[in-house]
């Protein structure tokens, strides 16, 4: 599948096999107040001239000063927070699809506490339909793939190979996935790429895995996922990799109530 981000909107297009683009939008931190989501959703679709998206998720649980900045510091460089209910945020969301702005509603990052606080909402009417986590060999989210799956909320999985090393966000020192001596003696196993065995261990635990190229020969490489099947064994053998190793951490707005790498999933 191919990715295509646009940040000023934050708007992402999936292009799947069978040629059909879901497109959908995150909902930014600096939204997340219940009179500012229909108007933030709106924007942006006028912008992007469409009348309504696929998706719409809460991009992130920890809510932050509304303004133009995605993430507004001080100048000491701290992060400026904010506080909201997160069931008046998802109540809102639900208007949107009500109003037909959307088809269907999720979140990401939260983890299990929040997401079970969503599920008991008083009058809820839609629940999530997705959660979209960081997720690979490296941090499995075996536990919260079972508590999903219990609630029919899909898992979505990002950073599925790793993750670029974007400053300010990722560990210099952090280690690098492909490069694990048991997923490179898989790979030869199989005739593979690392890649696609880190992907393809992820789809057959029932995960949607988004994996981002702009490179028509990956595009095409990434296709052949669906060409093999690991054995059970094997799958076993890669979750035995597992570190509960994150490599998106956010210390930065660590110590907000709502931060969600604080459970242990």
């Amino acid at each position: 599948m191919y990715i295509e981000e646009m940040k000023t909107t934050h708007l992402v297009r999936v292009s799947t096999l069978h040629n059909y683009t879901l497109q959908f939008l995150q909902l930014p931190s600096t939204c997340l107040r219940a009179e500012l989501v229909r108007p933030c959703l709106e924007a942006s679709l006028k912008k992007l001239q469409l009348d309504y998206v696929d998706l719409y998720i809460i991009h992130f649980p920890v809510p932050m000063k509304p303004g133009k900045d995605f993430a507004p510091v001080e100048e000491n460089g701290k992060v400026v927070l904010d506080e909201v209910d997160l069931c008046d945020t998802w109540e809102a969301l639900e208007k949107c699809k009500d109003a037909g702005l959307v088809k269907s509603i999720g979140v990401s990052n939260f983890n299990r506490r929040q997401l079970e606080k969503i599920l008991n909402k008083p009058g809820l009417k839609y629940k999530p339909v997705c959660n979209q986590v960081e997720c690979h060999i490296y941090l499995n989210q075996s536990k919260l793939l079972d508590f999903c799956k219990s609630k029919d909320i899909v898992l979505v999985a990002y950073g599925v190979l790793g993750t670029q090393r974007y400053k300010h966000w990722v560990d210099e020192k952090a280690p690098f996935l492909l490069e694990d001596p048991v997923l490179g003696a898989m790979a030869k196993k199989y005739n593979r790429t690392a890649a696609l065995i880190s992907i393809r261990y992820l789809l057959q635990r029932g995960i949607v895995v988004l994996a981002k190229s702009f490179s028509e020969k990956r595009i095409k490489e990434n296709m052949q996922v669906f060409g093999f099947q690991l054995t059970s064994e094997d799958m076993k053998t890669l979750d035995g990799l597992n570190r509960n190793f994150r490599y998106v951490k956010s210390d930065m707005i660590a110590n907000h109530p709502n931060y969600p790498y604080s459970d242990e999933y």
